[in-house]
């Protein structure tokens, strides 16, 4: 009978989410990108994917910080690993911080003007959207530099997420006896 293996606990789930946030916050931009390079009633679409990508990927960090100081509280630390750990935790946060204020930004960048009916102005659908990939492109050198650090972890000291083991089955086939073992019964 098939069984889904068992959920992972909280402190297990880092290594399971923190690749959509980083994903999702690389790929955000080729929409900003593609939005801003069409004609505005075209690249809008794009605009607001790129809005969605943000914020989930926004929200995504917030469950990896979590999950990775759960994470970090069990790991074994030895005196290269609480240098590195110490450093991917505080850049985390800030990569966490920064996201927030991009994603308050660029929301601001996108309805403000949808709001005021301006909405395919040219500054507002090319010229601030380019100018927020700049201010973007800051928070990518952040997010990389924490992935780097968790990516040390690693495959530098050989962190690992402690997975418990599933629970036996009890409705499992006890193995069969080899020969030996039926000759001692």
């Amino acid at each position: 009978m098939f069984q889904f293996p068992q959920i992972p606990s909280w402190d297990a789930l880092h290594p399971l989410v923190i690749h959509f946030p980083i994903a999702l916050l690389l790929i955000a931009p080729i929409f900003v990108l593609l939005g801003a390079l069409l004609q505005p009633a075209k690249g809008r679409p794009y605009l607001i994917a790129a809005t969605v990508l943000l914020l989930l990927g926004t929200a995504g960090t917030f469950i990896a910080v979590e999950t990775g100081e759960a994470a970090g509280e069990i790991a074994e630390r030895t005196a290269g690993v609480q240098q590195v750990l110490e450093t991917h935790e505080s850049l985390a946060e800030r990569t966490r911080a920064v996201f927030s204020i991009l994603s308050i930004i660029f929301i601001a960048l996108v309805a403000f003007p949808m709001w005021v009916k301006k909405a395919d102005h040219r500054m507002s659908t090319t010229v601030l959207p380019l100018a927020f990939l700049v201010l973007y492109s800051a928070g990518i050198l952040l997010l990389l530099n924490t992935a780097h650090n968790g990516g040390r972890l690693v495959h530098e000291f050989g962190v690992r997420a402690m997975v418990s083991a599933p629970a036996a089955d009890t409705n499992a086939a006890m193995p069969a006896k080899s020969e030996r073992e039926l000759e001692r019964d």
